[in-house]
């Protein structure tokens, strides 16, 4: 949890399968993916507080990767998908950040790379890895409007593994 007034949550989708021919929106979690999830949301549930807003891709392996975030979730929070989340850049995702409402105190935003990977860069003012079921922790000060790196603060970043969050 930080002191901020609001928390960003970035959660990338984890490990999808590329072995059949089906269209990109349409391709499942690999069974890698499957054992990765349940991680993530267990680091959630246990470093996150309550979650309000879950805004998440409508991809297969998006909506698959919240399905088992959030059944580690107690509650589960509501969740709106939303179509401008799949293959959105940076600014995209970011336009659709500031449209959460302003009772929202913490949003997780579930979606895929290059975008989620670039939008936590831009506002954490680094370099930012996600990884497959990768999560990055933004600490929020002031209304999700007005949402910009001089607002923002990295809290966490990586993936529920070992691989450096805290």
């Amino acid at each position: 949890m930080t002191t901020s007034e609001r928390t960003l949550i970035l959660l990338r989708h984890a490990k999808s399968d590329w072995s059949g021919a089906l269209p990109d929106v349409d391709r499942p979690l690999a069974e890698r993916g499957h054992a990765q999830a349940p991680l993530a949301g267990r680091w959630l549930a246990s470093h996150a507080g309550v979650i309000d807003l879950a805004v998440v891709s409508p991809a297969r392996r998006a909506r698959e990767t919240w399905e088992l975030v959030s059944a580690e979730l107690a509650p589960p929070p509501p969740v709106r998908f939303d179509e401008r989340v799949y293959a959105a850049s940076a600014d995209q995702l970011l336009a659709i950040v500031r449209e959460a409402p302003a009772d929202i105190r913490t949003l997780i935003l579930v979606g895929h790379n290059p975008g989620m990977e670039q939008l936590a860069s831009l506002l954490a003012r680094r370099d930012v890895i996600l990884p497959t079921s990768g999560i990055a922790e933004l600490g929020v000060d002031g209304p999700w409007s007005g949402l910009d790196a001089t607002s923002a603060v990295l809290v966490a970043a990586g993936r529920a593994d070992g691989r450096d969050l805290s």
